[in-house]
């Protein structure tokens, strides 16, 4: 095989090169995941050893050996795992990038990459960030099984290309070596590489091994000390999670998460426990303190890793964890799934059932300790992961009311930045109400000023406020201990006060202009009724009880999606002195081309309150300035 010369896919590009010209505060991270793709290689190689002993070619002392030349000034980092093809290297390496590449840069736009240096270990680009500290990265590899000692090279200076060619190596798996820039070369140091080691990669089940110098006594001249070589393990290779809790540091707690997370904080909480009886597992579960970027995105890597009689069996097993859990990182080893365990085998599996029924209840259960015995952290915990809980009233029907009761709400009756639940809204209802309240805004501010409210804060109803994208999909239909959720902005609504012969008095008295402004509408609306929602605004637009509200429809164009059609309501408020004149002007000229002019006037008022656009904005702008003109003419 000649060698071959491949241009980087875009995307590699523009990470290299932020990579090479970043101010990146936390360079050693390169190490960890080095380390980190070397022994997912060699988890991948023990796996299919399983069904294919081929694989085990050259023994099964499974290791991760570093290399520091300081002649040469190279670092080297090998694994016996299962190594890589010519066309696995191309695509690994350069010119296929990983499905998490654009987002990641995404994210750099959006924070500086030396303020954020959990971006490169979450978004699965950490083989680049060698280039931080190498200006050229060269990598062995062959496959593991196969029957002769061909490998293959691959080589970048990280000048927008890369060339492949044929080599030969004695042993199965993958040596990644990273020529060092000339100050950076402190990485060559044993110490530095302990040190980089025992802070990332400490808990790597595999052994990590370095040729460690000594001085030792010579055999052969009793009294002299001579220097050897010796292989020594530099990592605990501790499997935490099998160990009782009172053996576990707080200290060692931390290091593992941020191992397993590639977070730089500290976990908020700790799950960590043993079930036995009918399914026997061993789990150590964390809860984040921030909200890892990315956890909103469609093929965010959900689930805790999976082992099996402490095999890795996959990195991310998101049967064991339902979606909107899906900030819960950790470790679940079971004893009773099969070694050989697909995905596909999982989907089907009781035993995987059992398991994520029980975590699930687990995380569930802590979150609630949390919120009644920390509040204040609960607080900060529900601002980073709220959203993401609230989507298990879709997911999870059975758990529906035990999510709700993890919620936190503001309301028209909290203050800012205080909140309440719906339990308390629930114990703090008035006698006769049947519904709970709520409205959705993308702000509070925005909430306390909608007309939608006028009556319910006049009446003292509390209504809570929604300011997730989200709400309106999970909200609508939703009962909490027996009370419907009821948007403020649908359906019509009633208040104790006016009795039904004097609400039909007032509709048979205004039924000639509310006709008209049907007619003149006919196109716009569905149907014009009069308010039992308004006190000071003249007019509003509701929508039916199964229909979208305008929240929902900004979401869908935020989507790039085009929402569904439907008309909504207009109610008019019969107490407005503006429906009164309007009313006036009916009795006097039904036909009058300027009371049908004032009705569209009417609709774009209702379209601006709701924080709509006017229908026709130009047209709405001359008929303001002429009632303004006839204003100022009549007054002066």
């Amino acid at each position: 095989m000649t060698m071959q010369k491949h241009e980087f896919k875009t995307e590699v590009k523009q990470i290299l090169d932020l990579m090479i010209h970043s101010l990146y505060s936390h360079k050693e991270v390169f190490l960890r995941e080095l380390i980190s793709n070397s022994s997912d290689a060699i988890d991948k190689a023990r796996y299919e050893s399983l069904t294919n002993p081929d694989i085990m070619e050259g023994g099964a002392e499974w290791k991760i050996k570093i290399t520091a030349d300081k002649d040469a000034g190279t670092l080297t980092v090998s694994d016996n795992g299962i190594g890589m093809t010519e066309e696995e290297i191309i695509k690994a390496l350069g010119t296929i990038a990983h499905s998490g590449t654009k987002e990641f840069l995404k994210a750099l736009q959006d924070a500086k990459l030396n303020d954020n240096p959990e971006l490169i270990g979450q978004f699965g680009v950490g083989f680049y960030s060698s280039f931080m500290i190498a200006d050229k990265v060269t990598v062995i590899s062959r496959k593991a099984g196969s029957k002769d000692k061909k490998a293959i090279r691959w080589e970048s200076t990280a000048d927008g290309s890369f060339t492949v060619e044929a080599a030969e190596k004695e042993t199965r798996g993958t040596d990644v070596m990273l020529h060092m820039k000339e100050d950076e070369k402190k990485y060559l140091e044993p110490w530095e590489i302990k040190d980089v080691i025992k802070k990332y990669s400490d808990f790597i089940e595999h052994p990590i091994v370095m040729d460690i110098e000594k001085e030792q006594e010579s055999s052969l001249d009793k009294g002299k000390k001579i220097k050897v070589k010796e292989e020594e393990t530099i990592n605990s290779q501790k499997a935490l999670w099998l160990k009782g809790k009172d053996e576990i540091s707080q200290e060692e707690h931390n290091e593992f998460y941020r191992h397993i997370s590639h977070d730089f904080s500290d976990p908020a909480k700790i799950i960590h426990y043993r079930a036995e009886g009918t399914s026997e597992f061993a789990s150590l579960l964390y809860i984040p303190e921030k909200a890892p970027y990315g956890i909103l995105f469609r093929d965010y890597k959900i689930g805790p890793m999976l082992y099996v009689k402490r095999v890795k069996i996959m990195d991310n097993c998101e049967d064991l964890i339902p979606p909107y859990l899906r900030f819960v990182k950790g470790v679940v080893d079971s004893s009773d799934l099969p070694l050989n365990v697909s995905r596909e085998m999982l989907q089907n599996n009781r035993q995987v059932e059992v398991i994520k029924k029980s975590i699930t209840k687990k995380i569930l259960d802590t979150l609630s300790e949390m919120k009644q015995n920390d509040y204040e952290k609960y607080i900060s915990f529900h601002k980073e992961f709220g959203r993401v809980i609230k989507e298990g009233l879709h997911y999870d029907f059975s758990r529906r009311e035990s999510i709700a009761d993890l919620l936190l709400f503001e309301s028209t009756k909290t203050e800012p930045d205080k909140y309440t639940t719906m339990q308390n809204y629930v114990e703090g209802m008035k006698e006769k109400q049947e519904d709970i309240y709520y409205i959705s805004a993308q702000t509070r501010q925005e909430a306390l000023q909608s007309p939608y409210l006028e009556n319910f804060l006049d009446k003292g109803y509390e209504v809570l406020i929604m300011t997730d994208d989200i709400d309106e999909l999970l909200m609508a239909g939703f009962e909490y201990k027996g009370k419907k959720l009821k948007s403020v902005i649908k359906g019509d609504v009633s208040f104790e006060g006016k009795d039904k012969k004097e609400r039909e008095a007032e509709t048979k008295e205004f039924a000639g202009i509310i006709n008209l402004i049907k007619d003149t509408l006919r196109d716009d609306i569905k149907d014009a009724r009069l308010s039992s929602r308004l006190k000071d605004s003249p007019c509003c637009l509701v929508s039916d009880e199964g229909d979208i509200d305008p929240q929902m429809e900004k979401v869908f164009r935020a989507m790039g999606q085009e929402p569904p059609v439907s008309k909504r309501i207009l109610e008019i408020n019969a107490g407005h002195p503006l429906f009164s004149a309007m009313k006036a002007a009916y009795e006097k000229n039904a036909a009058s081309a300027e009371l049908a002019e004032n009705i569209k006037l009417l609709y774009d008022q209702a379209l601006i309150l709701e924080g709509s656009k006017p229908k026709n904005p130009a047209e709405f702008a001359k008929a303001v300035a002429r009632l303004m003109v006839a204003a100022i003419e009549k007054n002066a």
